[in-house]
């Protein structure tokens, strides 16, 4: 939780580099919390698409968690990239079909670069 925390503080910063660990446990709980949200939004008995057939309901609840994490997500995304050395630009590849999402996700599994780059030293402490 506490990995969540640091990247939900750190909602604006994209410079720096985040460990695989923190990535990944941000991602962990934000999945946790999005499910949470929706099946919430199930118990509160509504639909996608009320009565009045305006487009609220239980994806109300959920919309709101993903405006809300949009930004942390997205710059602790751009701090892992940087940390396998990679620029925050590389965001981008995800959107060729198939190939950009498997090269990033291999992206985002690779070990950090050891020593300091660009983007500031190793969070790891490997010199």
């Amino acid at each position: 939780m506490k990995w969540y925390m640091k990247c939900l503080n750190q909602y604006a910063d994209f410079s720096g580099r985040a460990r695989r660990t923190e990535y990944w446990m941000f991602t962990l709980f934000n999945m946790i919390f999005t499910l949470l949200t929706l099946f919430i939004g199930g118990l509160l008995g509504t639909t996608l698409f009320g009565a009045s057939g305006a487009a609220i309901g239980s994806m109300g609840l959920y919309v709101l968690y993903l405006i809300a994490v949009f930004f942390p997500a997205l710059s602790v995304f751009v701090r892992r990239l940087h940390d396998t050395g990679n620029s925050g630009w590389m965001f981008f590849i995800l959107f060729i079909p198939l190939i950009g999402s498997i090269w990033v996700f291999v992206l985002l599994i690779m070990d950090s670069k050891p020593g300091e780059n660009k983007w500031g030293p190793n969070p790891k402490g490997i010199i």
